[in-house]
């Protein structure tokens, strides 16, 4: 039920933090991988990683901001493996400041970045799906999907539409058999969330204090959720919000 083999996946931001986690998880069930970021040299470095797990893997440099450059990231996996069965929307940037310092060009650039990438690629990859008879699609929200934070507005609203973008999907594809889902990490040591930590004081210790697990995620502690949701396990499981965050949502 866990296998991948024949399946091609598209992880966007798959050549670092939560999206290298996911796609090291599927490559290793069986997928086929396509590495869609802007860092071409880091991309590669990914590809490397992933076939070293014997995966077959690619690279396509993309802006997932731009519609364009979204469908030729698709027609890009078709032509190299024929097919496409999951899309990981994982790309994804922050800026800190309260809401008052908050510029509009910053505020569009984090929505367009974690937000509207997830339409533009979930409206390209849909058509094939639907051809193909099936598919999966994972969206990356956030513990902001679910509380405030005052330090992250746009971030925040960014992953809190995401849910609400997961759900809608979810009914409007569920006919044909496309499942769509959202994951909530929790705090994963990430090049992220290492900024963070120097941005906001005390934040490591209040999360190492709020976390049952006692400890901070690792990017690997993303890839069980990937294969779950990318696999025949998950047929009946559609418009989800998972959380993977070692408790920290279950404290009050």
């Amino acid at each position: 039920m866990f296998q991948l083999e024949g399946r091609v996946a598209i992880v966007t931001g798959g050549n670092g933090g939560i999206g290298l986690g996911m796609a090291r998880g599927l490559a290793r069930a069986g997928a086929r991988v396509v590495i869609a970021a802007r860092d071409e040299a880091k991309s590669k470095d990914a590809v490397k990683e992933l076939e070293a797990f014997g995966a077959e893997a690619r690279a396509v440099t993309t802006d997932v901001t731009d519609e364009a450059a979204v469908g030729r990231m698709v027609r890009a996996t078709l032509d190299a493996f024929g097919r496409l069965d999951v899309l990981v929307n994982n790309a994804g940037t922050n800026i800190r400041k309260p809401p008052h310092e908050v510029s509009l060009a910053e505020w569009r650039q984090v929505l367009d970045t974690n937000l509207t990438s997830a339409y533009l690629c979930s409206h390209a990859a849909y058509p094939t799906m639907k051809a193909g008879g099936r598919g999966k699609i994972i969206n990356i929200g956030s513990m902001m999907s679910i509380f405030g934070a005052g330090f992250a507005p746009a971030y925040a609203a960014s992953k809190g539409g995401i849910v609400q973008f997961t759900r809608a999907c979810a009914s409007a594809w569920a006919l044909d058999n496309i499942q769509v889902n959202a994951v909530l990490p929790g705090w994963i040591d990430t090049a992220l969330t290492r900024r963070a930590r120097q941005e906001i004081p005390g934040l490591h210790e209040r999360v190492l204090q709020r976390t049952p697990a006692g400890r901070w995620g690792t990017i690997d502690d993303m890839a069980g959720i990937a294969v779950f949701l990318a696999s025949p396990a998950s047929d009946f499981v559609t418009g989800s919000a998972i959380p993977v965050d070692g408790g920290y949502s279950i404290q009050g």
